[in-house]
């Protein structure tokens, strides 16, 4: 958690000292052990951590990400008394309530996406949500109606930015619904219901439609050059008639529209 929190404030462009001072702490804690096997072979790691804290400061995604994955399971190594704590002094009058930015740093981010994801999920009836699972375009009431449940009923817009950034809502709610299977169907008909379609483009329209249901649009097409796509062929190889291709793609592409 503590590393996905770093990471999600690189890519917020949000500070992240406290957390990487945690690093550090844990980092030293580790150092103190390093007669225990599993902690000796991160030892040059560790040391770097502990040796060149500058380098954190320019480390990346990809960085952080490697060093998650080396020290996740080391950290049961620590004994519990010896972990940092986590110290309150909250007072009983509230006199006021502040936003900053250093909320944005802790669990609320997190807090806020299980919240989107579980109300989206569970209430699939709302007309803007189903209407993004049945790919019907959105009008500006539903547009308002998304606005309200995402930048009101469930969080505030300063948290709906920081943790999705410039994704579309209606983008997010359907990578959260995904698209019926009918709508899908009927998107693609034209290709489901071509009897001149041989074996190979059959499985690659099916894999599209399989995709875009689960995931409700597609947003790179770079996607289509990797399995399963691409199990029976390169595109090249698959639509020799490239217009062929090119239908394919204006229907995922007015799929994607109907969700921006």
């Amino acid at each position: 958690m503590l590393m996905y929190q770093i990471q999600l404030a690189i890519l917020a462009i949000k500070p992240y000292t406290k957390a990487k001072n945690d690093l550090i702490k844990r980092a030293s804690e580790l150092s103190k052990r390093a007669t225990v096997p599993a902690i000796a072979k991160q030892s040059e790691l560790i040391k770097q951590l502990l040796a060149n804290t500058d380098s954190l400061e320019r480390a990346g995604v990809a960085d952080y990400e490697q060093i998650r994955i080396k020290l996740r399971d080391l950290i049961k190594f620590i004994p519990l008394n010896e972990r940092e704590p986590y110290n309150t002094n909250f007072t009983d009058d509230i006199l006021s309530i502040e936003w900053n930015d250093s909320q944005l740093d802790n669990d609320d981010l997190a807090n806020y996406k299980k919240k989107v994801n579980y109300y989206i999920s569970q209430n699939q009836d709302i007309p803007s949500i189903a209407k993004l699972k049945s790919n019907i375009p959105l009008n500006y009431e539903d547009v308002q109606e998304l606005e309200d449940i995402l930048w009101n009923e469930l969080g505030t817009k300063e948290q709906y930015d920081a943790q999705y950034g410039e994704i579309s809502m209606g983008v997010l709610v359907r990578s959260i619904v995904g698209l019926s299977q009918k709508a899908a169907n009927d998107a693609f008909s034209a290709f489901l219901n071509d009897a001149k379609l041989d074996s190979r483009q059959m499985h690659f329209v099916k894999q599209v439609v399989n995709y875009i249901v689960k995931n409700g649009v597609m947003k790179d097409y770079a996607i289509l050059q990797e399995s399963p796509f691409s199990d029976q062929g390169s595109i090249a190889e698959i639509f020799v008639d490239t217009t062929m291709f090119a239908r394919l793609r204006t229907v995922i592409d007015g799929i994607n529209k109907n969700a921006a």
